[in-house]
């Protein structure tokens, strides 16, 4: 280990006095080319030993006193844009930890933390040192075009989320639903050294407890009746890679306490296992509800909601954001367009009017499902205000200019298959899209109407 005044060119420099090295991380870094550069001197002095050791990674030491003991973090950011660096602090504090990864932290971690994490964290600052880490942000410029994002509360998010993707932090997206957050885990996971790693999404609220725990973490053969092999979790599936889970609010308080260990220890215990695995993931959790709610009301756990919550972004309702609107209804049309190798309809004037005044209670989602549909079923190149009034609701469809009277849903939605097939030239699978329905669950209509169909 190098003392104070020796420079090496594979240098982390350890700022960090007040905790000792793990004699065999020193080890293993050494056995990889690096040296440990120890420095006791205060903050004031960090940057002259960065120069001079020209270190390509840094563990910091912090006394946990709120903001100021991180005003460090932005002008080394700016001076050394390139150089990871890791926060450990004394009295670690919540509030600090998300502060210190908004300012580009890699990582914050507790005096209680393992050898086993900060080994894990160190290698991770090296990796993304250096040349590789500044490459990644150049991708993070070049990808950013990909979201359609105008409006100035969702630049701020997408803002935010780029900061936040070179690091391994956990992320929680909170959001009505269809705002977005799955599009914007991908987007992190893009951005991020774990770009060539799976992406793996699970959503909680679809399995029951049971199932889930197995999709989570994997079973071994025998664990339990039907389990005739032995299955990896969703966990080992995403290892190198990013883990998504959605609506984490939706999962028992039982399977919370196992999330819990696998965060804090990054290993899993299969269901019917008898040894611990470990894993080598980055979590991103989503939620619809206000998960600070869910705790004081028992729901949710209080110590996993603060380890989810390192990173939170709120992604507003597509109703609050409505410079959003009209881009995204137009990307949604070429999309379709491009999807169906047609040429490109047009939104009229009054037809922008009409999408901006609409409330949009299924957002981005809804306004996708409308474009798709309006996109199908409009005969004109250009989409106009009565063709949305049209298409918005099945109950306003009409028919050669009348409007459709009530009757059993029966007759409804024979009525709305025939159109959907008389529209689409009768092609099954762009009538099915839509329908928002399986070309099998039409072929089965059909089948049932063919009688009254049979011309079909």
């Amino acid at each position: 280990m190098e003392s104070k005044g020796q420079a090496a060119s594979n240098s982390i420099l350890w700022a960090a006095p007040d905790f000792r090295i793990p004699s065999h991380l020193w080890e293993r870094l050494k056995s990889l080319g690096w040296t440990v550069v120890v420095a006791h001197d205060d903050g004031k002095a960090l940057f002259h030993r960065l120069e001079e050791t020209n270190a390509r990674a840094c563990v910091v030491q912090v006394n946990g006193q709120g903001h100021g003991d991180l005003s460090f973090l932005q002008e080394l950011g700016s001076a050394y844009p390139g150089v990871p660096v890791v926060i450990l602090s004394r009295k670690p504090d919540v509030n600090q930890a998300v502060e210190a990864i908004k300012m580009g932290a890699l990582d914050y971690l507790p005096p209680s933390v393992s050898e086993e994490q900060l080994q894990v964290v160190v290698e991770r600052a090296i990796g993304l040192s250096g040349e590789g880490y500044r490459s990644n942000r150049k991708r993070t410029t070049h990808r950013g075009h990909s979201l359609i994002v105008e409006d100035p509360a969702m630049k701020a998010v997408v803002a935010m989320a780029e900061k936040v993707a070179p690091r391994d932090a956990t992320v929680l997206l909170a959001g009505e639903s269809g705002t977005g957050k799955e599009v914007l885990a991908r987007f992190i996971h893009e951005l991020s050294p774990r770009c060539q790693g799976p992406f793996v999404a699970i959503n909680c609220a679809a399995l029951p407890e049971h199932l889930l725990e197995s999709e989570l973490f994997g079973h071994e053969k025998g664990a339990f009746t039907g389990a005739i092999c032995k299955k990896a979790g969703k966990f080992e599936l995403a290892s190198g890679g990013t883990l998504l889970l959605d609506e984490v609010s939706e999962m028992a308080p039982a399977l919370q306490a196992k999330l819990l260990r696998a965060l804090q220890e990054r290993e899993i215990d299969r269901v019917g296992g008898r040894g611990s695995i470990p894993v080598n993931v980055r979590v991103i959790a989503t939620t619809n509800k206000d998960l600070e709610t869910e705790t004081k009301e028992g729901r949710f756990r209080i110590d996993l909601y603060y380890r989810l919550n390192v990173v939170p972004l709120f992604l507003p309702p597509l109703r609050e954001r409505p410079e959003d609107i009209i881009p995204l209804a137009r990307h949604f049309l070429e999309k379709q367009a491009n999807a169906y190798g047609e040429a490109p309809k047009v939104l009229t004037e009054d037809a922008e009017t009409y999408l901006l005044k609409q409330p949009w209670p299924g957002n981005v989602r809804q306004l996708e499902n409308l474009m798709e549909r309006v996109f199908l079923l409009a005969d004109a190149s250009t989409i106009t205000r009565a063709d949305l009034e049209k298409f918005s609701d099945p109950v306003s469809v009409q028919e050669q200019g009348q409007v459709m009277q009530l009757m059993p849903l029966k007759e409804m939605e024979k009525k709305m298959i025939l159109r959907a097939l008389r529209t689409s030239n009768g092609n099954r699978t762009h009538a099915a899209k839509a329908l928002g329905i399986s070309v099998r669950t039409l072929r089965n209509k059909l089948n049932e109407y063919r009688r009254e169909l049979g011309e079909l």
